[in-house]
């Protein structure tokens, strides 16, 4: 995640302030388009609820980014390996959940990884040789991280440790957006960060239309989904990533266990209550894999996932699977 120094915020599009009206809003925080789209019955709410949103990405940003110097997960990683360090209720809140998806996938979900992310750039194509990623996965490791619950604490293990939450904390910030727009008084809301959303109630008396992106396309849709009160994670391997010199796509999905890009996935969209959880699922289930990430999904209540893999087979959770035909 990368500071909100350009922090942008769109104009309202509103018909008529006068009336209840659909508001729909857009910004960009964390690099991530921030999109929103509510109904109001209340001209005050109109701008309020839009920029208090956004404001507390802003704030989120802050306290997560681990490319900000002077963000608390920024001091955790400089001081956790001396001392444990207290952090606020919401950092710990996500570490907690971080913690517990990396529990479930048995690793496949590690916050750790930033020891190894910080070796790839996008941007100027680069990607680690053989003795840093060597280097840099000594100290991946999510057992690492120690939580106090009680004192709200977080000491490392391990010297050299780097957590990096770019891979929930979106999820995170998604939910507590959805406190917000509540608080306003909002009952029907979507709300999304790049590849996070939540859904809050229908679209007055219609459900709303989510498309699972098809992953070598920009327009079309593999498939959507008519959904309500519900949180959606998708993670794909089209984000963020380049082409190398032999043409092989290099996204940002890393492996905790190799520190490369993930092979075998091309997208994962996890369905659940909130969007803390799936978004650190669509990364888990992305690095399992089809066959043991549907295994996973399959064992957790309220959960469901649609998997795109790199043959483009579509696979189903087993709350998703399409009814059988009965010729």
């Amino acid at each position: 995640m990368r500071g909100l120094a350009g922090l942008v915020l769109v104009w309202l599009v509103v018909a008529n302030p006068v009336r209840a009206e659909w508001v729909s809003v857009s910004g960009t925080a964390m690099t991530t388009p921030i999109e929103m789209e509510y109904w109001t019955e209340d001209p005050a709410v109109i701008g309020e609820a839009g920029q208090a949103v956004l404001a507390l990405f802003q704030r989120i940003d802050r306290q997560m980014s681990r490319y900000r110097e002077d963000s608390e997960l920024s001091r955790v990683n400089r001081q956790a390996a001396e001392d444990p360090v207290e952090v606020s209720d919401s950092l710990f809140t996500v570490l907690q959940e971080a913690l517990r998806v990396s529990e479930l996938s048995e690793g496949a979900f590690d916050i750790t990884f930033g020891s190894v992310g910080y070796l790839y750039d996008f941007r100027t194509k680069r990607q680690p040789t053989d003795v840093e990623l060597a280097a840099g996965l000594a100290t991946v490791d999510y057992q690492s991280v120690v939580l106090d619950p009680e004192a709200k604490t977080v000491h490392f293990l391990t010297d050299g440790v780097r957590l990096d939450l770019g891979g929930i904390a979106k999820g995170y910030a998604v939910d507590r957006g959805i406190d917000v727009l509540k608080s306003f008084g909002i009952r029907h809301a979507r709300l999304s960060a790049g590849g996070d959303m939540r859904l809050l109630g229908d679209k007055r008396g219609k459900p709303w239309i989510v498309g699972v992106r098809d992953p070598r396309s920009e327009k079309n849709n593999a498939l959507v989904m008519p959904l309500s009160d519900v949180a959606v994670s998708t993670s794909g391997d089209y984000e963020r990533f380049f082409l190398d010199e032999a043409g092989e796509r290099v996204h940002h999905i890393l492996s905790p266990a190799t520190g490369k890009p993930v092979k075998g996935v091309q997208s994962v969209t996890i369905l659940g209550e909130d969007a803390l959880t799936t978004d650190g699922l669509s990364t888990a289930v992305f690095v399992l894999g089809a066959a043991k990430g549907l295994a996973l999904i399959n064992r957790l209540d309220g959960i469901d996932a649609v998997i795109i893999d790199d043959q483009r087979q579509v696979h189903y959770s087993d709350g998703l699977m399409p009814p059988e035909d009965e010729a």
